[in-house]
């Protein structure tokens, strides 16, 4: 038997030891996240896998390319779990600080236990070993964490952007997009686009665009409304503005933009009143 696999298979013994000493020693009250967690099923999914990456890890003594097979889908497991990604990357990290100190408690421990049959270099090997593939493991598991929350947010974005410029069907053929909050140059060209093909799928007539929600806007965001009623008319879709603020107005005659061809309201009452046909 070599001394590693002796190593190993002392670590592996201490292994459903490691989890049950990890999950006592967890700040619960203030850890957040997946550690929090009361339900039995979660829990016994959380010790699973925690019991899991020490079988994979300790496998880096005896089986370097299963270790990294096996690595690798446990990362990709735990970073892409919903409750992970619930919970702060610090937490996490703090977790695998605390896993690698009882490794090397562990490495003490065999070492005291051995200390006839190995030397003070091979102690030093084996937690230098520890040391730099917890680190690996580490970043190799930030890096898919930060993938995965990166999807994450960018599909809330996504979400936000939606729900935040719908084309609404007032009648068969006449819409309303109401705009709300600041909008800037990224989101004027999500709300042309979505505005175009929203009107050409529900085969709008008239488009009612509800600019009262609208807090803030600069030079290049009025000159993209006025591009998107320009495009809105080439699909034979007649817009109507309302709500325009007086700062909204300044802009646009301070780029020589003329709406003389748009109707325009000072709020959506008004032009749903006066002009209820969107003609």
């Amino acid at each position: 038997m070599t001394k590693y696999q002796q190593l190993y298979d002392f670590l592996i013994c201490k292994a459903t030891e490691l989890t049950e000493e990890w999950y006592e020693g967890l700040d619960k009250a203030s850890s957040g996240g997946v550690y929090t967690t009361n339900d039995p099923k979660e829990l016994t999914f959380l010790k699973n896998q925690n019991n899991k990456f020490h079988h994979i890890f300790f496998s880096v003594f005896i089986a370097e390319e299963k270790f990294l097979k096996e690595l690798e889908d446990w990362i990709v497991m735990v970073a892409s779990d919903q409750k992970h990604l619930e919970t702060s990357s610090t937490l996490i990290l703090g977790e695998f600080y605390r896993t690698r100190n009882q490794y090397l408690k562990l490495i003490e421990e065999f070492g005291a236990s051995h200390e006839n049959q190995y030397s003070p270099e091979d102690k030093e090997a084996w937690e230098k070993l520890i040391i730099d593939t917890m680190d690996q493991v580490t970043v190799w598991f930030f890096d898919e964490y930060d993938r995965h929350a990166m999807k994450k947010l960018n599909a809330h974005r996504e979400l936000i952007k939606k729900l935040s410029s719908p084309v609404i069907t007032i009648t068969k053929n006449i819409g309303l997009l109401p705009l709300i909050g600041d909008i800037d140059s990224e989101r004027a060209n999500f709300i042309l686009e979505n505005a175009l093909r929203q009107s050409n799928e529900k085969r709008l007539e008239s488009l009612y665009i509800d600019l009262s929600g609208v807090v803030t806007i600069d030079t290049m965001v009025a000159q993209q409304i006025f591009q998107m009623s320009e495009a809105l008319t080439l699909l034979g879709v007649k817009t109507i503005l309302c709500g325009i603020r007086p700062e909204i107005a300044q802009t646009a005659i301070h780029l020589g933009l003329s709406f003389e061809n748009i109707p325009t309201y000072s709020t959506l009452e008004n032009a749903l009143s006066l002009n209820p046909n969107g003609v």
